[in-house]
């Protein structure tokens, strides 16, 4: 493995499950100063961060032989992490097999739920970031702006998407096992973004009418309510009014626990004939995990849902094989045509920040 050129290094679940990754998750600030630290690293020409609930991976062109493990360093300090306990966790990639993986990320086929399409736009959100900020030169460029076309030749001739199955599916169909039918169940969306509308409109197309939107910023609340045809309410009741609710959607970026097990065991009390299901989608999770302890309360995170997604995947083993061939005959050729690029800025040891060249 050649110390210097094209790398990627980070944390996925594969190898972390979500107990460490919410210990290693970015929130948009963090991860803007990191990037301003490592905009000014010696030795490293190009990179980008790419950060989501089940990776956070640095990409990246090195010219010396020490910036892995320096940006390794410089990480690990950031989010408090022992570096002896990532190295156990941590994907270390270089050249070829760095083109391979993003494609193959890009493509949903490394992705806890095989075949999800969140994936693509959040890998390109990570490049158009690097690219506005002046971080991507000639060489990664090329990768990401290759590798997308790549992706997407992937999912366009291959069964990969279809009858996917995502979070929010999952959820609904749990929910549905919980309470035999959703035209009576009272949802409660805790948080306003991507993830959780998706759920809430998973939840509506299987027949949920019934549903309350919260979140930190009201507004914000109130905007997604009425595109829903829902119904908003401030963020700060929900203790108070969670008896209230069926199923409760968890999607905040808070950074810590918004509902715990003495908000849980309060509202059990209220209602303890019927079940109370949360749906934890946060990283960090916004569930005290011990609230799965709770008689007649069921609680499943990120992980667990991607565990029952998982079963399905044993029927598609055929189509995984087919795109990792297609994949890996889009990556051979990807770089080949980068490589000369690589090994010309690898090789050179005196340029001392981030190459800031823009694509043509």
């Amino acid at each position: 493995m050649t110390a210097a050129g094209l790398f990627v290094i980070g944390a996925t679940h594969h190898s972390a499950p979500l107990s460490v990754r919410e210990k290693l998750t970015l929130s948009a600030n963090a991860a803007d100063e990191l990037r301003a630290r490592f905009a000014t690293m010696d030795g490293l020409k190009e990179f980008a961060l790419l950060s989501t609930c089940n990776r956070v991976e640095f990409y990246g062109v090195a010219a010396t032989p020490d910036i892995t493990a320096r940006i390794t360093s410089v990480f690990c300090a950031s989010r408090q992490f022992d570096e002896l306990e990532f190295e156990k966790i941590r994907l270390d990639l270089r050249g070829r097999d760095v083109v391979q993986h993003l494609v193959e990320v890009s493509a949903g086929l490394d992705s806890q739920m095989l075949g999800e399409t969140e994936i693509f736009g959040q890998v390109k959100e990570a490049y158009a970031v690097a690219q506005s900020s002046g971080t991507t030169g000639p060489v990664l460029n090329r990768v990401f702006q290759k590798g997308f076309q790549a992706a997407k030749h992937v999912r366009t001739h291959t069964a990969i998407t279809e009858g996917q199955v995502s979070v929010a599916n999952v959820a609904v169909d749990l929910a549905l096992t919980i309470f035999g039918g959703l035209s009576n169940t009272r949802i409660l969306l805790l948080g306003a973004g991507e993830i959780g509308e998706k759920t809430a409109r998973a939840f509506q197309s299987r027949g949920a009418t019934a549903i309350t939107v919260a979140s930190r910023r009201f507004e914000r609340a109130m905007e997604l309510a009425t595109g829903l045809g829902a119904s908003a309410m401030p963020f700060e009741q929900r203790d108070a009014r969670l008896a209230e609710f069926d199923v409760v959607v968890c999607a905040t970026s808070a950074p810590g626990v918004i509902i715990s097990v003495v908000t849980a065991k309060t509202a059990m009390s209220k209602r303890p004939a019927r079940p109370l299901f949360f749906i934890d989608q946060a990283l960090p999770r916004d569930v005290e995990p011990a609230v799965a302890d709770i008689e007649n309360v069921f609680l499943y995170n990120l992980d667990d849902l991607a565990k029952i997604a998982d079963e399905n995947r044993a029927a598609r083993e055929a189509e995984i094989a087919k795109c990792r061939a297609m994949a890996t005959e889009r990556a051979d050729a990807l770089w080949h045509q980068v490589a000369p690029q690589v090994e010309a800025l690898s090789g050179r040891h005196d340029a001392q920040t981030v190459h800031r060249e823009k694509p043509a």
